[in-house]
């Protein structure tokens, strides 16, 4: 996890983890842990594998930070999915990664 936030930061964006108390100006990132996809052998796991979101949040489309975090995750050789939605309540695209 320590990795991951250390490659996020290089963006220059505000990063944080699960949340921030205070969310600073848009764009930001938010990173978590989401679920771990284990595998198993003889009755223990054998590899461990961790999932995690990250989350860039904007007031607009914003493809040029999407740009940033996908060669980002390109060129360290990081396989991700990507969902995106807009959040009403908030005023806010959220562009969702999963790694």
């Amino acid at each position: 996890m320590q990795e991951l936030y250390n490659l996020l930061k290089t963006l220059g964006m505000p990063i944080t983890y699960h949340h921030f108390k205070e969310p600073p100006s848009p764009p930001y990132i938010v990173y978590l842990f989401s679920y771990s996809n284990n595998f198993g052998a003889d009755d223990k796991v054998y590899d461990k594998s961790n999932n995690y979101q990250v989350e860039l949040y904007s007031t607009k489309k914003d493809l040029e930070s999407e740009k940033l975090i996908e060669d980002l995750f390109d060129n360290n050789n990081i396989f991700f999915e990507k969902t995106e939605t807009y959040l009403d309540t908030e005023g806010l695209y959220e562009v969702l990664y999963e790694i």
